[in-house]
């Protein structure tokens, strides 16, 4: 489970393709502190942590991964955001994230507020009742995020200066693509009304 906070910006250092699976190696800061075995948010998606070598650990993403993220475009060098599974002491600063990425979404417009940033976004209109609460959360390449303005197939999100330097949002153009986790407790909450409305 995670929390939606991006810890720290990774730097891709190795793709390694094996059969349908993507060795993924990532260097980071927390890298001592982590073990093999641990869950890491990689853009909102959890992998697990297969291989550490100093500065830089290795996960494996395996087919379905790479078909339902955005994981499978990125290329040596880019900045991938970073989370470590969340501590149950700890305070939930952001909304409780499982780390299994809904879909993708496409950047459709970046546009300065006067010191923040609204970024657009299109997606699969087939989930939209997940998107359509009014100022409720939705998580964006592993960042926990309030929607500002919605309709089918259609949201848009303001980012605040730090959030914009310390994560990969400051990269995000026109026409990028993100990964989507909609909100666990509107899932539930859809689904039991579904089901109410069948009976």
């Amino acid at each position: 489970m995670f929390t939606g906070i991006i810890e720290q910006l990774g730097k891709i250092t190795g793709l390694e393709k094996e059969g349908t699976n993507l060795h993924m190696t990532v260097r980071a800061d927390f890298t001592s502190e982590l073990k093999i075995d641990q869950s890491v948010a990689h853009n909102g998606a959890c992998m697990t942590v297969v291989a550490i070598n100093d500065a830089e650990y290795t996960v494996t993403v395996i087919n379905e991964s790479l078909e339902k993220t955005n994981l499978g475009g990125l290329k040596l060098q880019d900045k991938v955001n970073l989370e470590r599974c969340m501590q149950m002491n700890g305070r939930l600063d952001g909304h409780i994230v499982q780390g299994h990425v809904d879909q993708i979404a496409r950047c459709v417009k970046v546009s300065e507020q006067g010191g923040s940033w609204k970024y657009e976004f299109e997606y699969d209109e087939s989930q939209t009742e997940f998107v359509t609460v009014a100022k409720g959360s939705i998580c964006i390449n592993g960042v926990s995020l309030t929607v500002v303005d919605s309709s089918e197939g259609f949201f848009s999100v303001a980012i605040i200066p730090y959030t914009r330097e310390h994560t990969n949002f400051h990269q995000l153009i026109e026409g990028s693509i993100v990964n989507l986790e909609f909100d666990i407790i509107g899932k539930y909450v859809a689904r039991m009304t579904k089901n109410l409305g069948s009976n």
